[in-house]
């Protein structure tokens, strides 16, 4: 059965190109191989097709097993969706965390929900009870690496004591194999690569013991002319069938840490409120700054006696954010800033009326409190007080 979700994109290809060998006949560099390259690269496509599954069904909870360079979890990071991400390798040196931290930019402009990144050391056939209770588990180029012996427990593991909502299993189609120069097995620690058959054979098995569905699609088509090879990495998606298992049996299961963290990093998120306060802050920070200096340009020109005007409402400015016609109305309504001798205010309703600052609090008391003890305010606390010029 094939999966519907994976509608490549017209840009995806494979192609194939003539490679040089490395020594010569006659003092000359002759073609003796045809290489297969596809665009974007193979393993890009796998990562590809998982972060479009995560953008159709919003895991909260993923893990990935046999992380290797966590590049999966670095490609995933980036969605809303997800709280927690870990990665599970059984070499410890090859588990990478680069890229995994936050940046400057996630503290200016945080996340909506809390997001914990944990990278472990460990064995996919062992059982850890952390894992327990996730939505998706990838299995990324991993079955064919492991031992007969751990190939027989992985089921057991990922499937039966695991038992997420999805779990996706990507592994080479060994048929496309003679489309490569000189390739029996694609990688030297491969223990075993099957063909399509094989492959959902194995898969269908599993799928039917454990009460999963499972469908089957690929990336990496072959190129023109190469016959009916099928994808070059096969994969399979697999769908948990019945109820989800609740948190009270999870909770129920005897812990089981097994696995060693060697990284662990936890993203600002609006639901910290000190990570909200200092988001809420930059913004206002940054929208009375906006409002001053168009109140002041405008102020000059109706002092020279121009024959353009700038109007007061603050929504006229010379680069800034474009805003829907209803957050045009909303702050067209809300009270105007204004000048008292060499001070500036911006009323709390103005700014509460701009959305971004709108995100960042429920309401205008609560702006109020969080700004207070860094920004000034008049005295009855109802806007922002700054100098109207720059010192």
């Amino acid at each position: 059965m094939n999966c519907g979700g994976n509608a490549l994109s017209p840009n995806f290809r494979t192609e194939v190109v003539e490679g040089l060998c490395s020594s010569s006949v006659g003092g000359f560099q002759v073609p003796i191989k045809r290489i297969i390259q596809f665009s974007p690269p193979l393993y890009r496509q796998r990562y590809n097709f998982v972060k479009n599954l995560v953008d159709q069904h919003k895991p909260k909870k993923v893990a990935d097993l046999g992380c290797g360079n966590a590049l999966l979890i670095q490609t995933l990071k980036c969605h809303s969706c997800i709280e927690l991400l870990v990665g599970v390798d059984i070499n410890k040196d090859k588990i990478g965390s680069c890229g995994l931290s936050p940046f400057f930019g996630d503290y200016l402009s945080p996340r909506e929900l809390n997001l914990s990144i944990i990278l472990y050391h460990g064995s996919a056939v062992e059982r850890d009870s952390r894992l327990l209770g996730f939505d998706l588990i990838t299995c990324i180029e991993l079955v064919e690496h492991l031992e007969p012996r751990d190939l027989a427990d992985f089921p057991q593991v990922v499937f039966g004591y695991l038992s997420p909502a999805m779990i996706v299993i990507s592994t080479p189609n060994s048929e496309f194999n003679p489309l490569f120069p000189a390739v029996t097995l694609r990688d030297s620690d491969h223990k075993f690569e099957w063909n399509r058959k094989q492959f959902q054979t194995w898969a269908s098995d599993v799928a039917n013991l454990y009460n999963y569905s499972v469908e089957f699609t690929g990336v990496g088509e072959p190129p023109a002319g190469a016959g009916n090879v099928g994808y070059c990495t096969q994969i399979g998606v697999f769908r948990k069938i019945g109820a989800k298992a609740t948190e009270s049996c999870i909770a129920g299961q005897h812990d089981e840490y097994v696995y060693k963290m060697v990284y662990s990093i936890s993203y600002p998120s609006l639901q910290q409120k000190e990570v909200r306060k200092y988001a809420l802050v930059n913004e206002v920070s940054r929208q009375v700054q906006c409002l001053r200096r168009g109140y002041v340009i405008s102020l000059k020109i109706l002092q020279d006696d121009a024959s353009e005007r700038l109007s007061d409402s603050g929504l006229i400015t010379f680069s800034g954010p474009v805003f829907t016609e209803l957050e045009k109305t909303n702050i067209e309504k809300s009270p105007k800033p204004f000048s008292f001798g060499n001070k500036f205010y911006v009323p709390l309703e103005r700014l509460f009326a701009y959305p971004k600052v709108n995100r960042l609090c429920d309401n205008v008391d609560t702006m109020r409190a969080l700004i207070a003890d860094t920004m000034k305010l008049n005295r009855d606390g109802s806007a922002v007080k700054v100098d109207l010029h720059d010192e």
